[in-house]
């Protein structure tokens, strides 16, 4: 068997999480590769809406084991948190969720370091989420981390003091908050949940479930254009949120990837700084905002709200190696008389239809192509077949400018109002 990825093509909240959770059936196993608690993946069932930080999508079904692959770094007092709110609704956790020891750990000083760090940066600040992934990302590269095996050793609390004393000293640097003891008694609980978690070598599972001709689906976490390497930089992410990430992420050789699912919006979102050449300053992005809900599930921030970029939408689909396409909140475009859809750029006065490197300081203007809009509501609509003719026309002009099919449309946040136009997920 082979393992599939599924991964978000733009700036992150494009709806992972509620697709995972509809294909978990599908599956053996999923496991989350990259990231942190600045994810948030939202599922909506049952009239209940589900927000996951930490833990794998697929953890409400009671046939599907969920993993936390080495690639994520974990905050011990989110996780407890999440796991907490997820028995008190019945959901056996302990059974279904494995913890790689590869996993690095979010200490309380890192979120310190993290604001220190965003505050210097003043009107350049990247719009971090504050919840010290940068940092850890930083000790892990510099070989000072902690991770999920280190709460085995007996020197444990050892290894912390050294790495808190080392933290202790930059934030004097920064001028700011040292003392980080009325987190800690907190986050040592949260290393006595991890303690009662099943704690694996993921790379050796993963490969030998793969080998017994076991399912599994790699859940991406942001997306693809907050990449480190190949994202809107410096305004991206401290991970690679791309389908070679899932590789270093649990340890899967490039041989040993499937199928790459790829999800977009039916427009763009992006929260905080950097580079949006399609953004609505308008009252149609702020319509776009009201009626797709678009407040960010881990900041509450607003999202800001923009039509739907091909080149940029290309580009994630050329450096994935995407196979497949899921377009989420069709519904949120109902109503409009036209839509815009952007397929080139003029880059300083020249049109090209790349991903430019310099899309930070670029003078970039978006080239647009105007498509009929649609009046009927889709949140009823069932079936592929009933959808609207001005949609199936929106679906077949981005199927014939990526020359990659779209195999899902969600119309509505709900875990039921999702088309499958595939046979191979009906």
């Amino acid at each position: 068997m082979k393992a599939d990825v599924l991964l978000g093509l733009q700036w992150g909240d494009e709806g992972k999480g509620k697709i995972v959770d509809v294909l978990t059936p599908k599956y053996d196993y999923i496991a989350r590769f990259q990231g942190g608690p600045n994810a948030g993946h939202t599922l909506e069932f049952n009239g209940i809406k589900h927000v996951l930080h930490t833990i794998p999508s697929g953890i409400f079904h009671d046939t599907t084991t969920n993993i936390i692959g080495n690639g994520v770094v974990i905050d011990p007092v989110i996780l407890k948190r999440e796991i907490d709110a997820l028995v008190k609704m019945g959901v056996d956790v302990k059974k279904r969720l494995l913890i790689s020891r590869r996993a690095h750990l979010i200490l309380p000083t890192h979120s310190l370091l993290d604001k220190a760090s965003e505050a210097a940066k003043g009107k350049e600040k990247i719009g971090s989420t504050l919840k010290g992934i940068g940092p850890t990302y930083m000790d892990k590269t510099g070989r000072n981390g902690l991770r999920v095996g280190d709460i085995e050793s007996p020197d444990f609390k050892e290894k912390y003091n050294k790495l808190v004393a080392k933290h202790r000293e930059l934030l004097r640097f920064h001028d700011a908050d040292t003392d980080p003891s009325a987190l800690e008694g907190a986050w040592f609980e949260g290393i006595e949940t991890i303690k009662s978690l099943t704690r694996i070598d993921t790379e050796h599972f993963v490969n030998e479930a793969l080998s017994s001709g076991k399912s599994v689906l790699a859940e991406g976490a942001q997306g693809s254009l907050l990449d480190i390497d190949f994202g809107t930089y410096p305004f991206v992410t401290s991970s690679n949120t791309m389908t070679a990430g899932a590789c270093t992420g649990l340890g899967v050789a490039p041989r040993h990837i499937g199928n790459v699912l790829g999800i977009f919006k039916a427009y763009c979102t992006r929260v905080g700084s950097g580079p949006f050449p399609t953004e609505l300053e308008d009252e149609t992005g702020q319509r776009l905002r009201d009626v797709g809900r678009e407040y960010g599930s881990t900041t509450g921030r607003p999202r800001r709200c923009g039509w739907l970029d091909i080149p940029a939408l290309n580009y994630a689909i050329m450096i994935n190696g995407v196979t497949e396409l899921i377009m989420m909140k069709a519904d949120v475009l109902s109503g409009l008389d036209t839509i815009r859809v952007c397929t080139a750029y003029k880059v300083n006065g020249v049109e090209t239809k790349n991903f430019p490197y310099d899309i930070c300081t670029a003078e970039i203007e978006p080239v647009y192509t105007d498509l009929p809009g649609w009046t009927e509501d889709l949140t009823g609509v069932t079936h592929a077949e009933d959808m609207p003719g001005a949609l199936m026309e929106y679906i077949s002009f981005i199927e014939k400018a990526t020359g990659v099919p779209v195999s899902v449309v969600s119309v509505g946040p709900d875990r039921t109002q999702t088309l499958l136009r595939s046979a191979a997920w009906a």
